[in-house]
């Protein structure tokens, strides 16, 4: 596997390294921004079982 990789054109190298890192970058963003979403989400949750006084719903609360 590794002859594969040495014997290409070192400009293949380059875009093979450059497609990986920018499918890396757009992973990333896409993670970041479903856990600020989700964060979202649960404070709005909690803090409705607190508006209402639910929270003994939650186990160890």
């Amino acid at each position: 596997m590794f002859d594969v990789l040495t014997s290409a054109p070192p400009i293949l190298l380059v875009l093979a390294l450059l497609a990986a890192f920018a499918v890396a970058v757009i992973a990333l963003r896409i993670a970041i921004k479903l856990a600020v979403r989700v964060g979202i989400v649960a404070a709005v949750v909690l803090a409705a079982l607190y508006a209402v006084g639910q929270l003994e719903l939650l186990p160890g609360v």
